[in-house]
């Protein structure tokens, strides 16, 4: 038998969870040794509650106020235990009705905590900014609450009292109908037409296969699922303009309510983000533009196309990616050498999270799809990966075991309650990896499969930089007619849209007539002002990797500062301390150069 299958248990949608060997799963019973001591668990936090409940209107000197946010930490680390324990196994085998229950069970006791602790942060609030300060000031216990403190005395002007905070509280689950009615509409009662592929023969567009059909090598295929789509959401356009409408003005609404001029300030409060950063993204990624007009360019002159349309963007310059296959300890190890830049503890760090039970490797019946990675604080992370032998699955796990050990970092270097980091800087150290990696497997490519990581990298700047900041900027326009009292108009929207596509992507590309619904089929606008994230998180990524490869000084230790200092201050400020300034253009100009740099070198590669 050789390494390869050994090293390559049988695994898929057919085979049973209790046929992977244990090697290859995750060791739940690191957070409990069996499912008695988690019951225990689960009857201890029971007992405990009541105290928290019972703090109720004491929360008048220091002391008192420590005392709640230390048993409210207690709790809350018990409860991330309880929960993580359950979860972790339903998601690995969700045909285990057992563990379902035992999920059920923890969501029941989240439940009852939300109800305990509800009290604290209206009581802090009411006794005033100068009450705690003096309390800080009095009680050097209170020290490891400082930020928390002082963020939420920060947003102090934005909460209102008790009774209208449990009013619109909730008047939510009424005021989510727009984005439910979406979300309906998309994933149940919207039916897409039968389709055939290039050679006629009968296929099948949905919103699960539409991605995987526009990588096809089949261009028939891509235009007919296009047309297809597009399509059918044009049939829906008034209504899906009246979702987006109703979505938007029920976030300007709350908003209003909690003081905020606009929905776009409420959105970037709770991260203490100026609205300049925004404007500032928007602006820089317009003064970049020129790249990737010429990488439109080179992909219709790469595909030989006389016209380049919407349906040709995601179709690969490259069939070289089988040639990266190898087993799930060949990819780990290759991640390990890709990631040795970051030193000796980083890696140390990383071989032990690899090998000793934090990772469910392989794809089982009634498993979860996709990857996370899931931080136990005082255990260790878990990560959920279905592994295949590609490319894509190895940078999965330096992606995923980047989130790790931020959460591994995190958690031995803060207090429980500083050592959460925010999802502004969520995607920094997954992304850092996936960059680190990318130069390492390029440095031992071939030319064809430098054709296809190029390609790669050029695509994920595409879809999270421009593409994102494209979103980004729509939604400030949709926003801004909300802010002026209008309201959203299916044709509005469409001519938006298909002048912001033009704008982007430059004279290369056909803006099909079609295109112009793509907005309505968009998710992310239901949760105003989020997808910037994802342009602000990869250009940090970005601009740490180029920093560390280049051996900038304090580049690696910076790093790990970022790394270690979780949640313990405003995400801007981690990361400037870092050496990332998102104030300032530089970290997305970094990666826009980077952009430009790797696009010449597959033109190079290609003969363009």
């Amino acid at each position: 038998m050789s390494d390869k299958n050994i090293n390559t248990p049988a695994h898929g949608s057919n085979v049973n969870r209790a046929d992977i060997p244990a090697e290859w799963k995750w060791r739940v019973q690191d957070i409990y040794a069996d499912e008695a001591q988690w019951q225990q668990a689960c009857a201890d936090f029971k007992a405990k509650l009541p105290q928290l409940a019972a703090l109720q209107g004491t929360l008048t000197n220091a002391q008192a106020l420590y005392n709640a946010l230390k048993l409210q930490d207690e709790l809350s680390q018990m409860l991330d235990k309880i929960y993580a324990y359950a979860r972790l196994q339903q998601d690995a085998d969700n045909t285990d009705q057992h563990l379902q229950a035992l999920s059920g069970e923890a969501e029941g006791l989240a439940a009852s905590f939300s109800s305990a602790n509800s009290f604290i942060e209206p009581e802090m609030l009411a006794l005033g900014e100068k009450k705690v300060q003096e309390m800080l000031d009095s009680e050097p216990l209170l020290a490891e609450y400082k930020f928390y403190i002082s963020n939420l005395m920060r947003l102090a002007n934005h909460v209102l009292s008790a009774d209208k905070e449990a009013l619109f509280a909730q008047s939510r689950l009424a005021t989510g109908s727009a984005a439910n009615a979406f979300r309906a509409l998309v994933s149940a009662d919207m039916q897409f037409p039968p389709i055939t592929d290039g050679a006629g023969k009968p296929a099948v567009v949905s919103e699960g296969n539409y991605m995987l059909n526009m990588s096809s090598s089949d261009r028939q295929l891509r235009k007919n699922s296009f047309q297809a789509l597009m399509g059918t959401y044009h049939k829906f356009r008034n209504t899906l303009a009246t979702t987006l409408t109703g979505s938007a003005r029920t976030a300007f609404f709350y908003a209003s309510v909690h003081n905020y001029k606009d929905t776009l300030e409420s959105a970037l409060a709770e991260d203490n983000i100026p609205s300049s950063l925004y404007d500032g993204l928007i602006q820089t990624v317009h003064d970049n533009l020129a790249p990737l007009h010429e990488y439109i360019q080179l992909k219709k002159d790469a595909l030989g196309y006389d016209e380049l349309h919407p349906y040709d963007l995601y179709v690969p310059l490259s069939s070289a990616a089988d040639s990266f296959s190898c087993t799930f300890p060949e990819a780990c190890a290759k991640v390990e050498a890709a990631l040795a830049p970051l030193g000796e503890d980083y890696v140390a760090t990383l071989h032990t999270g690899l090998t000793c039970g934090w990772i469910d490797a392989y794809e089982n019946k009634g498993k979860r799809s996709g990857a996370y990675s899931w931080g136990v604080y005082g255990v260790h992370p878990f990560v959920l990966l279905n592994y295949q032998q590609r490319y894509s699955s190895v940078s999965t796990i330096a992606h995923e075991m980047g989130h790790a050990l931020h959460s591994y970092y995190s958690s031995h270097n803060q207090t429980y309650v500083n050592s959460e980091y925010t999802i502004f800087c969520a995607e920094v150290a997954s992304t850092t990896n996936e960059n680190l990696l990318l130069e390492y497997t390029l440095k031992h490519a071939t030319n064809e499969q430098k054709i296809y990581l190029l390609n790669q990298f050029l695509e994920a700047v595409r879809t999270t930089v421009y593409r994102q900041v494209q979103f980004a900027e729509f939604e400030k326009f949709i926003h801004s007619e909300i802010t002026a009292g209008r309201s959203l108009q299916a044709e509005k929207l469409e001519d938006y849209w298909l002048d912001s596509n033009r704008r982007y992507y430059g004279p290369a590309l056909t803006v099909d007539k079609e295109l112009a619904s793509e907005w309505s089929r968009i998710p992310h606008f239901y949760t105003p002002f989020y997808v910037y994230k994802y342009a602000t998180g990869y250009s940090a990524a970005t601009a740490f990797a180029s920093a560390i490869l280049s051996g900038q000084p304090d580049a690696v230790e910076k790093y790990l500062g970022f790394l270690k200092a979780g949640g313990s201050d405003y995400s801007l400020n981690i990361l400037q301390n870092a050496g990332v300034d998102l104030n300032t253009p530089q970290p997305v100009t970094i990666t826009l150069q980077k952009f430009a740099g790797k696009l010449q070198e597959l033109k190079a590669l290609l003969g363009k």
